[in-house]
């Protein structure tokens, strides 16, 4: 499985230690950036991670900015992209089991390591549950 990566300023600590940790688990990982924590603008890493994601370059993708906010808007931009933020272990499993989310997005000043890794964790082992999930994800996708 192929995830796409991405991150403001705010985000870099954090998506250098889900890199290292998606690695080790044997993901293969494409880094958009940033780099650093010199200043950068959230947009343009969501957009890029959601691209990924909706051409099958990636099969899902994770965005990191301060509060996951704006890099959550950004990603939803893309048609096709189902960003969802999560800040717990709930709202990482549900993204997932009900709404088909296949970016996730959290807050690099909001949420701990241990945390961040463990939502990444559930995140990417849920399945999506269909039935009569499937029919509200498809609304989101028409509208």
């Amino acid at each position: 499985m192929k995830i796409a990566i991405g991150c403001d300023h705010a985000g870099f600590k954090l998506k250098s230690i889900v890199l290292d940790e998606l690695k080790k688990w044997g993901y293969e990982v494409e880094d958009f950036g940033t780099y650093s924590e010199e200043s950068v603008d959230y947009p343009l890493y969501g957009k890029a991670v959601g691209e990924a994601v909706v051409s099958g370059k990636a099969d899902f993708g994770i965005v990191i900015c301060g509060s996951g906010i704006g890099i959550s808007i950004s990603a939803n931009k893309v048609k096709g992209v189902r960003c969802a933020l999560g800040h717990d272990l709930y709202t990482a499993e549900f993204s997932r089991r009900h709404n088909n989310a296949n970016v996730l997005a959290m807050g690099g000043r909001v949420i701990g390591e241990g945390l961040a890794i463990a939502i990444v964790e559930k995140f990417l082992t849920t399945e999506f549950e269909g039935g009569r999930h499937q029919r509200r994800v498809e609304q989101i996708e028409n509208n």
